[in-house]
């Protein structure tokens, strides 16, 4: 934070495996997955702590890292003058020769990072969540409420419970009276029995009281040491959580539409509605907007171009692009060619995809480098797509970096 504010020290937990985005992670971890184009999820983040003045972070990371490591330190660069930083933190084995066991574990091997920067407050934050957030605000109300960690949560159908840790309020609306990971069946709101307090995964902890807990979850054998499944409940039990209700939350320049706006894309469900969230002529999701910017790197590349009678509609091209036939609802990354007489409807195209004469693509997410061949089909025939590639519940197609396609 600037002077005069509280000292806040970012920690954003971006070790995922993301098993379940596969093939997009096969050959990097999670936050470093594309997104809308040019952005990476963990640029969602960062952004949001940046923005909020929280210029301080340290990313821990773990799996398949180098592509995330690649990412931050030649994107987000601060002034070293002022001492702020962004900075990936491998896994350095301090308590022995071990993995993380665990997001609680992960932070209790880093607590090196705590004592070094001696932060009132720790704002702990996940890596894989499309939003816009001002953390201020939530800073805010912990300040004031005097309590050891608040945790932010998001409305969601209880349904979907089992997705989330389930965050129930006390009587008065901000003390956490219970807290679940993933239940199947938990009870509904007060005003809502068909909706629950999901945690959006982002928490900020007065700093005692999360080395405290910490240590004592080390201590207990039993313990999966997450911060969701194990801290969480723990700071519950002893009265020590708030609820933060992300509806509260504003940033400027948002629109009626994306206000209050989270998605975990943790699924390649979730990841492809998401991009369809940001194409329509009121997007769900804003990226237009100045006041609240996402960064990211951006490649010196001339604009795209639209040759051969080229045409797309409703989608998002980035720079470097060359359209020589059709694009309708979909959103293409730099550098991908689509070759005349082709296809490319509904669908995710990252980097440097290349989409045959005559070619068709409906309903897919093509990774880097793919090269659809002329005259080939992905998303007409579901027999031979589920043979092929891979194939969610919904029939979302997916080809992992540089998938070959017959």
């Amino acid at each position: 934070m600037r002077r005069g504010g509280p000292s806040v020290l970012g920690i954003v937990l971006a070790g995922g495996e993301g098993k379940r985005l596969m093939p997009l992670t096969a050959d990097r971890a999670k936050p470093a997955v594309t997104f809308g184009g040019t952005y990476r999820l963990v640029d969602f983040v960062l952004s949001n702590l940046v923005n909020a003045d929280i210029l301080r972070i340290c990313v821990l990371t773990q799996y398949k890292s180098h592509s995330l490591d690649r990412h931050i330190t030649t994107t987000w660069r601060m002034s070293s003058l002022l001492g702020n930083y962004v900075t990936p933190v491998p896994a350095q084995q301090r308590l022995g020769p071990r993995w993380y066991l665990g997001s609680a574990d992960a932070i209790l091997q880093s607590l090196n990072l705590v004592y070094d920067e001696q932060p009132e407050y720790v704002a702990v934050f996940g890596a894989d969540h499309v939003y816009r957030m001002d953390p201020r605000q939530m800073l805010a109300q912990h300040v004031e409420s005097g309590a050891g960690v608040t945790v932010a949560g998001i409305r969601v159908p209880r349904a979907e419970s089992a997705s989330f840790g389930v965050i129930t309020p006390g009587s008065d609306g901000q003390s956490v009276q219970r807290f679940l990971e993933k239940p199947a069946d938990p009870p509904g709101l007060p005003d809502d029995p068909e909706s629950v307090f999901a945690s959006m995964g982002n928490y900020l902890f007065t700093t005692k009281t999360l080395i405290e807990a910490l240590q004592r979850d080390a201590e207990d054998e039993s313990s999966l040491h997450d911060m969701g499944g194990s801290i969480l409940p723990q700071l519950t039990g002893r009265g020590e959580a708030q609820l933060y209700d992300f509806s509260a939350n504003h940033v400027p320049g948002e629109t009626s539409r994306d206000q209050g706006y989270w998605r975990d894309v943790g699924t390649l469900d979730a990841y492809y509605d998401a991009h369809m969230d940001l194409i329509a002529e009121r997007p769900a999701f804003n990226l237009y907007n100045r006041s609240w910017p996402i960064y990211t790197h951006s490649n010196q590349l001339s604009p795209a171009r639209f040759n051969a009678g080229g045409i797309a509609g409703e989608s998002i091209i980035s720079a470097g692009c060359l359209i020589r036939g059709q694009v309708t609802r979909s959103v293409l990354s730099p550098g991908v060619v689509v070759d005349p007489g082709a296809v490319v409807q509904g669908s995710i195209l990252h980097d440097n995809v290349h989409i045959g004469r005559g070619a068709v693509v409906r309903g897919a997410v093509l990774d880097k480098n793919v090269e659809v061949p002329p005259g080939a089909t992905i998303g007409v025939n579901p027999e031979r797509d589920a043979e092929l590639y891979t194939v969610s519940k919904s029939g979302v197609i997916a080809l992992g970096k540089g998938q070959l396609v017959p």
